[in-house]
């Protein structure tokens, strides 16, 4: 049978795939322990007993707008020779090297914005060694740079979109097994997929979120301006690459070549899931950003159409559920923000709790490790996320708490009684 929705929503499950077949007796009692009742949807059954073959898995194409979409299906990702990364620090060690490595990220990327937007031919050096002091230290501890590129405030959305772009990606690179030299390529192509936007107008970037038509045939150029500026520059053809094919989507509905599935590079295709995340997310003054829970459920909701289906799924898996940087509200009422989160306990990740249960603002911060804390208690006693909340919610602000600290002042059995 097709499970087609939940009498809850999805996000507080382990089924973050809108839609799934039900395949074995596992499946089921799964099912059992989290929901009282599904919706089953016939249509999707007799079609998948109709059209599936053997050893094949049917791929349930979604509906938008009232038309269907194309689903590609590609084999899965094969990594030549994969990495298996281990964190080696902790968050509030590898903290104090990101700040200011975040702060050097932001100098270099403004020194080749500007060099561009003077039409000069900018160099590149100072961003390539960011980048790779990015890289060591998404491969140290991810938690580090995704925590500060969701907490920290900057004023230009291009700089602060290139980066925190280059952050998803090498995160989820790092999760894919992706060696050092190619996650480098993959930063540095992050970093400076934007610079094409230096050549249009300001309404475009103003408006970003909401062209019409004659205007997004413009905004469609920056990709071929932001290669073309960078074309001398002495950049690898991987990270040329990325730049170039960051906007291209599997089903072939991106641009500027209108490519699909594997024609499109790996890295490009990590980077292009990155950036439109970012997108989703990322605050901006032409549209109202989505919470990252809402947004994992959309990613899902393109799997095979706008994205290669196991690229998706190892990005959620690289990022979480509640990715590192999200506010969120707990089932007792208290509030605060996404620490980080672990593989095997995706529903129950690290939260810096800002606010009592009346939403009222603490003094001190408090750390809660809700896979700790949930261990062996009863359904009814158990801690959880409720519901992911808005960037922006009154009251949390993470930058008036230090989260380095916060862990080792609290003691985890004051926690609840707050």
């Amino acid at each position: 049978m097709f499970v087609s929705d939940l009498d809850r929503p999805w996000h507080q499950t382990p089924f973050p795939i809108q839609g799934f077949h039900i395949r074995s007796q596992d499946d089921i009692r799964s099912l059992v322990s989290h929901c009282k009742w599904v919706i089953i949807d016939v249509a999707e059954v007799r079609e998948a007993v109709e059209h599936s073959k053997p050893g094949k898995r049917f791929n349930r194409q979604v509906r938008r707008s009232g038309r269907e979409r194309d689903v590609v299906q590609l084999p899965p990702l094969n990594i030549k020779e994969p990495v298996r990364y281990e964190e080696v620090t902790t968050m509030k060690k590898e903290l104090r090297v990101s700040k200011k490595l975040m702060m050097d990220a932001e100098a270099s990327l403004h020194r080749v914005f500007e060099t561009i937007r003077q039409h000069d031919t900018p160099d590149l050096r100072d961003v390539a060694i960011v980048t790779q002091k990015m890289v060591s230290s998404v491969v140290r501890n991810p938690n580090a740079m995704l925590w500060l590129s969701r907490t920290r405030q900057h004023d230009d959305y291009t700089y602060r979109h290139s980066l925190n772009t280059a952050i998803w990606a090498l995160v989820c690179g790092r999760q894919l097994g992706l060696n050092e030299g190619l996650l480098n390529h993959l930063g540095l192509g992050c970093l400076l997929s934007q610079v094409g936007k230096l050549d249009l107008p300001a309404h475009i970037l103003r408006n970003e979120g909401k062209l019409d038509a004659e205007d997004f045939s413009v905004y469609r150029t920056y990709v071929d301006r932001g290669a073309a500026r960078l074309a001398d520059s002495g950049l690898s053809r991987a990270v040329l690459s990325v730049v170039q094919g960051h906007r291209e989507r599997h089903n072939g509905s991106g641009f500027p070549e209108g490519i699909r599935g594997d024609r499109i590079p790996l890295l490009a295709k990590v980077a292009g899931l990155a950036e439109y995340f970012e997108t989703l997310i990322g605050p901006r003054s032409s549209a109202e950003p989505m919470t990252p829970a809402r947004a994992v459920t959309l990613l899902y909701d393109m799997r095979n159409i706008e994205f290669q289906e196991d690229l998706v799924e190892q990005f959620i898996q690289a990022i979480g559920i509640y990715p590192t940087g999200s506010l969120v509200e707990l089932n007792d009422g208290q509030r605060g923000i996404v620490v980080s989160h672990a593989p095997e306990r995706r529903l129950w990740p690290k939260v810096m709790v800002m606010t009592d249960r009346a939403h009222r603002p603490l003094k001190s911060a408090r750390i809660v490790d809700l896979a700790k804390y949930n261990e062996g208690r009863g359904t009814g006693e158990t801690l959880t996320v409720a519901e992911c909340l808005p960037h922006g919610t009154e009251g949390l602000n993470p930058e008036h708490y230090d989260v380095t600290g916060a862990e080792f002042r609290w003691n985890l059995s004051r926690i609840v009684g707050a």
